[in-house]
């Protein structure tokens, strides 16, 4: 439901920013080291997929999987650019993955909060991942969004994105879920941390704004607001964000890991 191409990737940048001191965070808590094989599933921008590049060395490898092939040769220039070699991009379906027992971690985030049927896409991670791998998933409770001081206008959109979320088959309040999700798909020593960034200023600040501006399409086409409905709100996010006293959080983080038995 959210715009790819040039465009959803400029937003995966600004969401990678915000979220780059709980995912470094998060990730060395799970164990992610030099020489691992790493599997990012549903990489978009592969901005994280770079960051696991790093932290696996030379002697690692990395494979980022999506299925926006224009967001993955952005991703590519941008490894190429850095001087990262030891990362992979590839066109597929984070639904459908194959591989089996292959990956010493597979991680995802915000995926699962788009999909009709999350379980199931849990299932394959588990599959590729080796027996005694790790298993990282990221993803949102989105009603969790607020402000400081309350702002009605923000309300508005976080019901507007909810509501297009849950129309395409997917769950914006996924985030609490993940614990028994991760259980149900048998993985042990599940551990749950959650991460919600405010902002005062610059483009995170803006975030629901330009969010709300990737999915104001998917929005029109289910008919749950116009485009001329939409831009009066997207003008008083933009003027609520520009005052230097005002606060505004990202939705709410969970963060979920567990190893694979054996």
């Amino acid at each position: 439901m959210i715009r790819g191409g040039e465009e959803g990737k400029a937003r995966l940048s600004v969401v990678s920013v915000a979220l780059a001191p709980s995912t470094a965070s998060l990730l060395a808590a799970a164990g992610a080291r030099e020489g691992m094989r790493v599997l990012d599933v549903g990489c978009g921008g592969g901005d994280v997929t770079l960051e696991f590049a790093r932290l696996v060395g030379a002697r690692g490898a990395v494979i980022g999987i999506d299925i926006d092939g224009v967001k993955l040769e952005l991703a590519r220039d941008d490894a190429a650019n850095a001087g990262i070699g030891n990362v992979e991009y590839r066109i597929g379906d984070a639904t459908d993955i194959d591989a089996r027992d292959e990956y010493d971690l597979v991680y995802a985030r915000f995926l699962l909060t788009h999909l009709s049927e999350p379980a199931s896409t849990l299932a394959h991670m588990v599959a590729a991942t080796r027996p005694g791998g790790t298993v990282i998933v990221e993803d949102l409770d989105h009603s969790a969004v607020y402000s400081y001081p309350t702002f009605p206008t923000l309300a508005t959109y976080v019901e507007l994105y909810n509501e297009v979320a849950r129309r395409r088959g997917g769950d914006p309040e996924i985030g609490p879920k993940l614990l028994r999700m991760f259980l149900a798909a048998g993985l042990l020593e599940v551990e749950v941390r959650t991460a919600q960034p405010v902002f005062v200023d610059g483009p995170p600040k803006r975030i629901h704004q330009l969010t709300l501006e990737n999915v104001s399409d998917a929005i029109a086409a289910e008919g749950i607001a116009t485009a001329g409905e939409l831009d009066p709100i997207a003008l008083e996010l933009e003027a609520f964000c520009a005052e230097p006293d005002t606060i505004v959080a990202f939705p709410r983080v969970f963060q979920v890991f567990g190893r694979r038995p054996g």
